[in-house]
């Protein structure tokens, strides 16, 4: 019990398909404070270590399971390109007009969405030039890099230099997300619909922590498995 609870969040979760979901259900930050060991994590979200091994240890695999860390980087990049990087887009104007709507009809008498709309445009401002940065500059080289120690090559040299400088960058980027996106839940209470909610806003309580926990799984894939696999990658190039 001692050795797993010793171990990192990050290095359970990037293991262990499923273990993102369990953290996500207690509430443990698996992807930007994936340093902590488990039990530092179970402290910090105020939820028992042992019952969180329990579910670990009883966590069904499901058929989307993948275990990243043996998939080719080019694998992951398109992955999370595909299907995080697209859901983001999709999600921002559709969230965007319903926090506008919400707030317009219930601001008056909830003043905590209007925090919630300034916090969320900020994190899609955020989020929208982040994607592209990834996009059109780091996810490029390291699909380019994989390519060239596969054939015994080395990969164009980069305008950031070192990987490691824009992985830098990219991470701070994610623990601004990651702070906005506290906020938005401590404001609301952990999206508690109060009584006067209507239809509208129970379904922006529904569709928001749907959104983080998305952008959790994000994060955790390229902070806990791309990223570092990236750097070790670069470091072996002679």
């Amino acid at each position: 019990m001692q050795v797993v609870s010793e171990r990192t969040v990050r290095d359970l979760a990037s293991t262990n398909p499923g273990a993102a979901r369990i953290f996500e259900s207690f509430g443990i930050d698996y992807c930007c404070g994936g340093e902590r060991s488990l039990a530092q994590a179970c402290s910090a979200a105020k939820v028992s270590v042992e019952e969180v091994m329990h579910a670990l240890e009883q966590t069904p695999a499901q058929k989307d399971d993948r275990d990243w860390q043996a998939a080719s980087l080019a694998e992951l990049v398109q992955h999370i390109v595909e299907k995080h990087h697209a859901y983001v887009r999709a999600e921002i104007p559709r969230l965007t007009d319903l926090i506008a709507k919400v707030a317009r009809v219930h601001g008056q008498n909830h003043p905590e969405l209007e925090s919630i709309e300034v916090s969320f445009q900020a994190l899609a401002e955020e989020l929208t030039l982040h994607l592209l940065k990834e996009e059109r500059m780091l996810f490029p080289y390291i699909v380019q890099l994989e390519a060239a120690v596969k054939s015994g090559g080395r990969p164009a040299p980069a305008m950031f230099g070192a990987v490691q400088n824009p992985v830098r960058m990219m991470m701070m980027e994610h623990d601004s997300a990651g702070e906005l996106l506290r906020r938005m839940r401590q404001v609301t209470k952990g999206y508690t619909v109060p009584e006067d909610g209507c239809m509208s806003y129970r379904m922006l309580y529904r569709a928001l922590p749907e959104f983080e926990a998305d952008l959790h799984q994000h994060i955790h894939l390229e902070n806990n498995i791309l990223f570092p696999r990236a750097v070790a990658l670069e470091a072996v190039q002679p």
